[in-house]
């Protein structure tokens, strides 16, 4: 049996990451060699998103599956944050690994390794974790592998159950085109809020503008926000767009993790009691200080290209 809500927190389910994030002023050129700034950071939309809802005040907690490899870091730096993490580590697979290749405006191209994260599943899953929360957030990339799609389906039936909010963030329009739009409209049907960003959201409402695609989403979630990067973003309850917020200037070291950022802000600001328009400000303003940054997480101090130490378990 699942107890109704009774707290204020916020649970993510997603996934962490080891980031390596190299910075390039110059194009990428195949067989040779180009110069850039590599750094290591913890990262994963989903982790991200806990660990900056956290820096902002929120009770965040995060249900993850990290490796073997370098669980014990990526657990001290969620704690760093302030996440209570609920993480279980994989003994046969490593942390998943993103190599981003940012350019020189910022924006970023990945290769990916899903690692241990593709591995979570609902044997994962306790419906105690929703307890003292609020709202339930699933970042996209949990059901991109079969295990953690049933993972999703308990959790957001369960978080239903209990009268739990539900958000959902739809990560990546590659994964996502090829999970299938119409089947991931399906299986977070559940949901009562969707955070993608623009293209995103336009690959899922095929729509042709962010005014259009978050009023058809809102139609079927019954609330959208639309991620719109430096422009701001807007959003639309059943049917119709209820606010948009201008983007916050700042000058853009690296795009990693901003929208994640943008999500805990808007979020953390709907937990305090906050309208559409004023949540829509406060993620802004989180997906700004992202973007000035190197890595998806917030600093704690330290210089900001300055290699991370990590040690292997």
């Amino acid at each position: 049996m699942v107890a109704a809500v009774t707290g204020r927190g916020l649970l993510v389910v997603g996934d962490v990451v080891t980031d390596v994030v190299a910075l390039h002023g110059s194009p990428v050129l195949a067989g040779t060699d180009t110069a850039a700034d590599i750094v290591l950071r913890p990262g994963g939309s989903g982790a991200n998103t806990a660990a900056w809802a956290a820096h902002l005040g929120t009770d965040a907690r995060l249900l993850a599956r990290l490796g073997y490899d370098s669980s014990e870091w990526h657990a001290a730096e969620l704690a760093r944050t302030g996440v209570r993490a609920h993480v279980t580590v994989d003994p046969d697979r490593p942390t998943a690994v993103v190599i981003a290749m940012v350019d020189k405006t910022g924006e970023r191209s990945m290769l990916t390794n899903r690692g241990a994260g593709g591995a979570i599943s609902e044997a994962d899953w306790d419906p105690s974790l929703l307890d003292g929360v609020a709202r339930l957030h699933v970042s996209g990339y949990t059901l991109f592998a079969e295990p953690g799609l049933r993972l999703a389906r308990r959790a957001m039936a369960d978080a239903a159950a209990a009268g739990v909010a539900v958000s959902v963030d739809p990560a990546s329009t590659g994964p996502l085109s090829g999970f299938g739009v119409e089947r991931f409209l399906e299986e977070t049907a559940t949901a009562g809020l969707i955070i993608p960003n623009l293209a995103e959201a336009l690959l899922l409402a095929s729509a042709g503008t962010a005014e259009e695609a978050a009023a058809l989403l809102s139609e079927r979630y019954g609330a959208a926000v639309v991620k719109l990067g430096g422009d701001g973003a807007l959003a639309a309850r059943d049917g119709r767009v209820v606010a948009s917020a201008a983007g916050v200037r700042a000058e853009v070291v690296d795009s990693t993790g901003a929208g994640d950022a943008f999500a805990a802000g808007f979020l953390t600001a709907l937990l305090d009691g906050a309208g559409e328009q004023a949540a829509l400000e406060a993620g802004c303003r989180a997906g700004a200080v992202c973007v000035a940054q190197v890595g998806g997480r917030p600093r704690y101090g330290l210089e900001l290209n300055r290699l991370y130490p990590i040690r292997t378990d």
